[in-house]
Parts: C-alpha cells; sequence; structure tokens
C-alpha cells in the first residue's frame, strides 16, 4: 500500500489507546498552562512572569524550546540517512552556553531586560536596538516555521491529513495557548514537553531494538558497515561542511546566537529570580539536551538497520518522513500516541511569546510613548500573538518545497546570525559608543552571507554553509568596529548619559543580585 492510500484509512490505525494517550497530554499541557498563567495582571507577568518561575523548570522549558520537532523529526533522518556526526556541533555548543552563562546573562540581568534587545538600546542607541529586534523577527521567523512545518508534517503523515489543515489546526491551538498564559504557560509547559519528549523517544528506541534480529551487537556491524555510526571527521576541508573543526566551530557560533542573542531561548532564562540562578540553569541545559539528542539519532540508525533488514517494506519518498513512516506503518497500538503527543506538544511551544514580547518592548513601545497604561499594552501583546502565529503558519506551509529541514534551520542562521551576534559582541567585549554604524554592518554581513549561500549552495563556490555564521560575526564585529567612531557624534546626548549612568549602577545592582541568589 502507498503512503497516500495507507494515509486514507489512518483514522483506523489509531487505536483507542493512541486516542487516549494524544488525548491525556494534551489535557494535561492545557491544565498546565491554565494553572501555571491564568494571573496574567501586566507585560511584566506575560514577557517574563515576574521571575518568580524555579530554575529546574526554566532548564527543562529551554530544552524543550532547543529540541522542538526539528529534533523529533529532523534528527532521527540524520541518523538513518547519514552519521552521527552532527554531535560534533554540540561540543562547540556545550562551550557556548558556558560562554553566553558568564558573559552574557550578568549583563542582561545587570540592565534589568525585558527582552536582550534593550541591552542594545543601553549600550549603543534605539538605532541598533530596532535593527537587532527586526533581524530576531527575520530569523525566529523562518526558523520557527522550520520548526512548526517539521512538527505538521509528521502528524499530517500519522493522521492523514493534508499539511495545511495540520498548521491551521496547530497555529489556532499555539494562538489561544499562548495568548492566554503568556510565557509562564510557555515556560511551565515546556519543562512537561521535555519530559515526553524523553519517554517517546526511548520507548520508540526500545521497540525497535527488540524488533531487529540480533540485537545491539547486529545494530552495531550493520550500522558501522554502512558508515551510519561515524561521529568525528577530523579533516581540515574548508569545503567541507560537516568536518569536526567546521561544525563544532559553526555549533559554537550558531550557540552563541541562538542561546545569547535569540529572545526565544534567553526568555526563559530570565525568568528565573537571580542571575546565579539563570547560569545555572543555563550551565543544566548542557547534561539535559546532549542525551535526548542522542536518543533520537540513536532512533534514525536503529530506523537504518530496521529497514535493511526488511527491505519489502515502503519508504516514505522524503527522508524527513522517515519517523512518521515508520509511526503509520509499522509502530504498535499505543506507542503511535505517544509519538504522536510528542510532536504535537512540539508544534505548539512556538516562539509567539518572545516575538510579541519582542514588538512591544522594542518597537511599540519607543515608537508610541509610555503614556498608555498595562491594558492597553496587554492587548497589543495578544493581539501580536495573534498576527505573529498567522505570519508563521503562511511560511511554514512555504518550507514544504524543502528536503533536510534540520540543515535548512541551521542555514537560516548562518545568514543572519552572525549580524545579531557580532553586534552583540561588540557591545559586550568593547567600549564603543557607535550607534548609527551598527545597523548598516549588519545589514550588509546579512547580505554578504546569503550571496555566500546561494553561491554555495548552486556550487559556484566551494565553501561548507557551516562557515557561514562564523564569517557573519567577525564582519559584522570588525565592520561595526570600524564604522562607530565615524559615527559616534551622532549618538545623542540622552542615550550616553544613560550609558554612563548604567555603568556606574551596574556594579551596586549586581551585588545585589549575588546577595538575593
Amino acid at each position: 500500500m502507498d503512503e497516500s492510500a495507507f494515509a486514507q484509512n489512518i483514522a483506523g490505525a489509531l487505536g483507542w489507546v493512541d486516542i487516549c494517550v494524544l488525548a491525556l497530554a494534551i489535557v494535561l499541557l492545557f491544565c498546565i498552562a491554565y494553572f501555571s498563567g491564568r494571573r496574567e495582571a501586566d507585560t511584566q507577568d506575560f514577557f517574563l512572569g515576574r521571575r518568580s518561575v524555579p530554575a529546574v523548570v526554566a532548564c527543562l522549558s529551554f530544552v524543550a524550546t532547543e529540541v522542538s520537532a526539528v529534533t523529533v523529526i529532523g534528527v532521527p533522518a540524520v541518523g538513518y540517512g547519514e552519521n552521527w556526526n552532527y554531535l560534533q556541533m554540540f561540543v562547540g555548543s556545550a562551550v557556548a552556553r558556558i560562554v553566553i552563562a558568564f558573559l552574557f546573562i550578568p549583563v542582561f540581568y545587570r540592565h534589568d531586560c525585558t527582552t536582550i534587545y534593550e541591552f542594545l538600546k543601553h549600550r549603543f542607541g534605539t538605532a541598533t536596538q530596532y535593527t537587532g529586534s527586526a533581524f530576531f523577527f527575520i530569523t525566529r521567523l523562518l526558523a520557527s516555521a522550520v520548526r512548526l512545518y517539521a512538527a505538521c508534517l509528521g502528524v499530517s503523515v500519522i493522521m492523514g491529513w493534508t499539511l495545511a489543515q495540520t498548521l491551521l489546526l496547530f497555529s489556532l491551538v499555539s494562538i489561544l495557548f499562548i495568548a492566554f498564559g503568556g510565557i509562564k504557560a510557555v515556560v511551565w509547559t515546556g519543562a512537561f514537553e521535555a519530559i515526553i519528549f524523553c519517554i517517546a523517544g526511548c520507548a520508540v528506541g526500545g521497540y525497535l531494538l527488540y524488533e531487529i534480529s540480533g540485537g545491539l551487537g547486529e545494530v552495531w556491524r550493520v550500522a558501522g558497515e554502512a558508515g551510519r555510526l561515524s561521529l568525528f571527521d577530523f579533516r581540515l576541508d574548508l569545503g567541507e561542511s560537516g568536518t569536526f573543526w567546521a561544525m563544532a566551530l559553526n555549533g559554537f557560533f550558531v550557540g552563541l546566537c541562538v542561546f545569547g542573542t535569540d529572545q526565544e531561548m534567553m526568555q526563559r532564562l530570565l525568568t528565573v529570580k537571580t542571575r546565579r540562578s539563570s547560569q545555572k540553569a543555563l550551565i543544566s541545559t548542557i547534561a539535559a539536551a546532549l542525551p535526548v539528542t542522542c536518543i533520537y539519532l540513536a532512533v534514525g540508525t536503529l530506523l537504518f538497520v530496521f529497514y535493511q533488514q526488511r527491505p519489502e517494506l515502503p519508504l516514505p519518498e522524503n527522508s524527513d518522513r522517515i519517523l512518521s513512516h515508520f509511526v503509520v506503518h509499522s509502530l504498535p497500538v499505543g506507542l503511535k500516541g505517544l509519538i504522536l503527543a510528542a510532536v504535537v506538544l512540539a508544534s505548539v511551544d512556538s516562539p509567539l511569546s518572545s516575538l510579541s514580547a519582542s514588538f512591544v518592548t522594542d518597537i511599540y513601545r519607543p515608537l508610541t510613548g509610555r503614556g498608555r497604561s498595562e491594558r492597553h499594552y496587554m492587548w497589543v501583546s495578544r493581539l501580536g500573538v495573534v498576527g505573529f502565529g498567522l505570519l508563521l503558519a503562511v511560511l511554514a506551509y512555504a518550507c514544504r518545497h524543502f528536503e533536510g529541514v534540520l540543515w535548512f534551520a541551521f542555514k537560516i542562521f548562518g545568514v543572519t546570525g552572525g549580524s545579531l551576534l557580532g553586534v552583540f559582541l561588540l557591545g559586550i567585549l568593547t567600549k564603543g559608543r557607535g550607534n548609527r554604524g551598527n545597523p548598516p554592518a549588519m545589514i550588509f554581513s546579512a547580505l554578504v552571507m546569503g550571496t555566500l549561500l546561494i553561491l554555495s549552495e548552486t556550487d559556484r563556490l566551494a565553501i561548507g554553509w557551516t562557515w557561514l555564521i562564523v564569517m557573519g560575526t567577525a564582519l559584522t564585529f570588525i565592520l561595526a568596529w570600524l564604522l562607530g567612531p565615524a559615527w559616534s557624534k551622532d549618538r545623542p546626548h540622552s542615550v550616553e548619559r544613560h550609558a554612563r549612568h548604567a555603568e556606574h549602577v551596574a556594579p551596586d545592582a549586581e551585588r545585589a543580585l549575588d546577595r538575593s541568589s
């Protein structure tokens, strides 16, 4: 039976146990969201949860956002079709978390930021803040569209729905869920999602291992002979994207960008009461995220061996569908519902709260004045959730033309992420006061990296995409550093006074935070 014919009868393939498992997961999700987010009085509640979230909950929510549907759907596809080289990126990512914990988090708490782009205003001025926020909108919308597409792709295959129907349903659920509960609902349900991801991955991996003739020894032999267990590649080749040096360095810079300059990820860490607790939460994500990544890579390897032993079984045309295809055709009742629950939960952990927070805090408030009531800003925040949710659905639908969603998401960050990271590093590591030189440096760097990616993808330039974020960061940093002094006279005096005041206040504020922690 082909995929389309099977999809027409998928409703009968899901047993009542599967429906109950999925329904229970969704009910628990909304119960957690209701009890954690039912008292949203103002934007401090809606965007920061009044910094009252426990560190362990913030850690698990951070991991759930990092994992998302791209890991649940995309990482098994990498383990199935490639190897374990993806873990080389985690080496750099782990180092990046440590750097962010001790370099980025202190300055965000020092300035009491609602969004991390407020730091750019305090450090440089509003022009840099607006540009940083705009780059966040572009980067996060495109990358999150890939994540949402991956989740809806998996569910559409399992349920037999069209991609458009799945996107519409999940977008509506996400909009209602986040518009009601704000960041507290997102963080607490994220912790629940992280637990479900681990349970679902272990359950599917265990079932695959049970079904493979010869057990773990046969998996090691078959996968090893096919090169599916390859982990490190220490070749020195600038044209290769999969070497240890390229991927570890890319993982480091992507980690700095995604975890340190992306409001969606950092927003979870800013809900913790003190700087020290936030640092501990971030460092703890290293130990929490690595096992989850290994579990889903192992699922991909086991899927490869499973289908090698059963060549008569049909395979999907798109390798991104391999896990969903296996769930539909081969997974027993009960486990189908568990995987479906994991993918569904991954789809509702969207960036709508962080996008709305950045829009209201970095764009709307500064441009419209601060004389409006908190009730007004709460309404604008919720309307922002609705608007960004609809836009995200449209972009996710456009992703259907791409294969290899995991790498596509990283390529997006390679083009725009370096611009954000470069200007943040400039603000943290230097004393320069330039403001108007930063936006052109960021835009020029993104255009150059986009051009390089196109040339690389069309085989007209032998350079791996993993180097783009490294070059983009360096180009933005150097160019902004050079342009800053030339245009520093344009910097408003009020911003200069604010920056000097922040420098005097910062040590006292940090000591107070240390005492409270």
